[in-house]
């Protein structure tokens, strides 16, 4: 592919909910272009950009696929993003490198939830849009009623450019209301002329109202209109242009992907409206201790930024840049500003799905890629040298569920962890960390879907099979009431023996105040040199677990008396008995389980702030308030128990319709109900 000015380029991120048909139009995108033979399907999995093993079987994106097109003298990086929630980093990584996002959005369902998602992040991020309404050749499809819907969910800024001909089997073509004419397809070749006579009316009366809408934003134009003149489509198209790059105006264009209808035009509309590199506002940076701004300038310093990596068995690490100034060219040498070493660029290439395809330079503004960047990792800025410049990285969200992950095998530990490691490259939302209490690997995603697909990868890529499980609750356990208790160590081996005495009162201390150890010991009843063993040995037996096999807290142990022998008593007999007069306390004392409790932090509609806090009374909570967040939301905060939120995620999803979110963090420890101890005993922990 050859090279393109930067004024030529359009990056172009394909957005909306799943199964809206993006995809398909990257593909059919392709074919009409002329970069793929033939248009493939998402039904037998021979699409360029859905590659993976784990989207074939599932039949969905699941990770950003790189796509350029040339049209028009244009190059069109196209990037099909997963509309899949668990996936929903991925297209939001995708967005901070397009200069434009399609929203593909199906005639048939209309607007859904992660359209909805998708467009509040691209409106954090000032992106520009453009709706493409899909699938107007299917079956209940509607071009009006998912126009109402666009317009009633992101406001008058809607604004549609065409009109479908015909409707779900009969449709054939669309309606520019720009120019006023008809365009209809057969057989992939299209024919331009009037207006069907059927929906003349109705194009003119949208027609007049797009154009005082799009004269609006120039004053001088709109002057000349109100006198009279007539704005040529030209004219009309640069204006709307300024209003798009200003992501005050969304363009509304449809047709078919399957059948490939209107997607030239399509095409044609990136190009004419859509804004270039050059045409966006600066990138904020991170200069030495203040901050800066970089502008796309194609004669300032190369500087570049990584917004995803690929790990390849074969090719090792691919790591996918943006070049935000100056050019990229084969063996450059940048500074990773993170680590501060020098990084050689051997052979920068673009992607076509998984294929390479080699280039002499990427101006500012493309979007390329490089391999075998070996301390790289999605986020890193690589800079010029003397340059200490930072662009903020990305900021993986919480994960919204964690699971418990072991190798099937034994043996296998070191080669899971190192796996997880060079998945959590490629995939920077997976958390990991080990559980020393529970003795379990706890790995964090997204959902469901997405932590399956992990544990697929870690098979398929590194041979290591797995086993998951729940998380195990940290559960802790207390004294209710107070009691005297001796442990006496006594053992005679031939030689010196072992013997300590050690006497000792429990009592609890209030919730969250932790251990006391005091000393209490007069007339050398038990020499100095001893007493601390004895607070080790109740240390180590509180650490090892009460009456049911989790660690005690809250207690104070007063050492009051002991007996000990001149010639047998060791710190070790000592410790022992600190440790028996403890678990004998224990008996005594009414032990009960406390349970983590969590505050959480639910974000919803407002019109389910009714059914989440009824679902949280059920799950134990205690709702603490609600207030009234941004753009119709709700916050419900409550106090929940953590063993009744660690599928959470998964539930609020459902209930809300994948609308609602929520942030989780350790409150405090309550006591368990006593009809729940049976089961959370520490024998019944897995992992333990």
């Amino acid at each position: 592919m050859k090279v393109y000015p930067p004024e030529a380029i359009r990056n172009v991120a394909l957005v909306g909910h799943g199964g809206s048909g993006k995809t398909t139009l990257t593909e059919a995108l392709l074919h009409r272009s002329g970069a793929i033979g033939r248009q493939g399907r998402v039904e037998d999995s021979s699409t360029v950009t859905d590659f993976e093993p784990e989207e074939h079987k599932r039949g969905l994106s699941i990770s950003v696929g790189l796509a350029p097109i040339e049209w028009e003298g244009h190059k069109i990086n196209l990037l099909d993003c997963p509309g899949y929630a668990d996936f929903a980093p991925e297209a939001i990584a995708a967005m901070r490198v397009a200069d434009l996002a399609v929203f593909v959005v199906s005639a048939v369902e209309g607007v859904e939830v992660q359209t909805e998602a998708m467009w509040k992040a691209a409106a954090e991020l000032g992106l520009p849009r453009l709706i493409f309404i899909n699938k107007l050749d299917r079956e209940r499809a509607s071009f009006e009623r998912t126009l109402e819907q666009l317009q009633a969910a992101f406001g008058a800024g809607v604004a549609p450019l065409e009109l479908p001909i015909g409707e779900e089997a009969s449709f054939c073509g669309v309606a520019d209301l720009l120019s006023d004419t008809g365009i209809t397809y057969e057989s992939g070749v299209s024919t331009t002329g009037p207006i069907p006579d059927h929906m003349a009316a109705r194009e003119h009366s949208v027609h007049d109202s797009l154009v005082e809408g799009i004269v609006v934003a120039d004053d001088d134009l709109m002057e000349r209109y109100l006198e009279g003149e007539i704005p040529s489509v030209k004219q009309l198209e640069d204006t709307l242009a300024h209003g798009v790059a200003s992501a005050q105006v969304f363009p509304v264009v449809c047709g078919s992907a399957a059948k490939e209808i209107a997607l030239d035009r399509l095409a044609s509309f990136v190009c004419e409206i859509g804004p270039s590199p050059l045409d966006r506002r600066p990138v904020q940076v991170t200069a030495g201790s203040g901050t800066a701004e970089v502008s796309p300038d194609p004669a300032g310093q190369p500087l570049a930024w990584v917004w995803k990596t690929i790990v390849d068995r074969h090719v090792g690490k691919i790591s996918l840049f943006k070049v935000l100034s100056g050019s990229i060219k084969a063996d450059d040498t940048l500074v990773n500003a993170r680590t501060h070493t020098d990084e050689r660029l051997h052979a920068p290439f673009t992607l076509r799905g998984k294929e390479q395809q080699s280039v002499d330079e990427l101006p500012v503004g493309d979007i390329g890629a490089v391999a075998k960047l070996a301390d790289v990792v999605t986020g890193d800025t690589l800079a010029p040298k003397g340059t200490p410049v930072v662009v903020p990285p990305i900021v993986p969200p919480e994960p919204a569920l964690i699971i418990g992950i072991r190798p099937r095998s034994k043996g296998d530990e070191d080669k899971l962890m190192t796996a997880l490691h060079r998945l959590q490259e490629e995939d920077p939302v997976l958390t990991l960390r080990r559980d020393d209490e529970t003795h379990q690997t706890l790995l964090g995603g997204m959902g469901e879907t997405h932590l399956a697909i992990v544990t697929e990868r870690l098979a398929r890529k590194f041979g290591v099979e797995v086993e998951t499980e729940p998380v195990v609750v940290p559960y802790r356990e207390t004294v209710t009431g107070a009691a005297d208790a001796e442990g006496k160590y006594k053992k005679q081996t031939g030689g010196h023996g072992q013997y300590g005495v050690a006497n000792i009162r429990m009592e609890p201390r209030e919730r969250g105040t932790g251990f006391e150890f005091v000393d209490r010991i007069v007339g050398g009843a038990i020499p100095r040199q001893f007493i601390p063993a004895v607070q080790k040995g109740v240390e180590e037996a509180m650490g090892s677990g009460g009456v049911h096999g989790w660690p005690v807290v809250d207690v104070q142990v007063t050492l009051v008396d002991g007996k000990y022998h001149s010639v047998d008593s060791s710190e070790m007999s000592f410790k022992m008995a600190g440790s028996l007069a403890f678990r004998e306390a224990m008996e005594k004392t009414g032990p009960i389980l406390l349970e983590p409790i969590s505050r959480l932090e639910v974000y919803v509609p407002s019109t389910f702030q009714g059914d989440v806090m009824g679902d949280l009374n059920g799950r134990r909570g205690r709702v603490q308030g609600t207030e009234a967040g941004n753009d119709g939301e709700s916050i419900v905060t409550a106090l929940v128990p953590t063993s009744e939120i660690l599928r959470y995620a998964i539930d609020l999803r459902s209930m809300t319709g994948g609308r609602g979110r929520f942030h989780a963090e350790h409150d405090h420890y309550d006591p368990l109900p006593s009809h729940l101890w049976g089961g959370v005993t520490r024998s019944n922990a897995s992992g333990s």
